[in-house]
């Protein structure tokens, strides 16, 4: 899977005029199933109350039926559990907390879409990319 998203990364370096009109295809069972090795199994669960070991147990079922929700387009997210962590003394900020498969499909996306844009961002650019901090170190 990394060489079909290295590749892609490539193709936009080489051409960064270069049109996709379809990803779809790489979300399939490969990237996925690395996505669900990536996730931190001790985040909170979403409103499905499913984790990581629990998703785990029917692993190679679970991501097949995901790929298949996702290729006939009836794949739907589920709501985000609304949550409120203290900020300071007087007021919470809200937290979303999505389900575990949402949170694979996400990841997955994610990874597609940095393979495209982190050619484009400068060197300079340190903001919530990967392998760098917008904070002094």
């Amino acid at each position: 899977m990394q060489t079909k998203l290295a590749r892609i990364a490539e193709i936009v370096k080489e051409n960064p005029k270069e049109q996709f009109t379809s990803l779809y295809h790489l979300l399939n069972e490969e990237l996925l199933s690395q996505c669900h090795r990536e996730l931190n199994g001790n985040k909170a669960t979403g409103v499905d109350q499913v984790t990581k070991a629990a998703y785990e147990e029917n692993l190679e079922s679970n991501i097949k039926g995901l790929v298949e929700r996702l290729k006939r387009k009836s794949y739907r997210p589920q709501p985000v559990r609304r949550t409120y962590i203290p900020k300071d003394e007087k007021s919470k900020r809200p937290l979303g907390i999505p389900s575990y498969e949402d949170k694979i499909v996400q990841l997955g996306l994610n990874k597609m879409l940095q393979a495209i844009y982190e050619q484009d961002f400068l060197n300079l650019s340190y903001g919530f990319r990967p392998g760098r901090s917008c904070h002094i170190r």
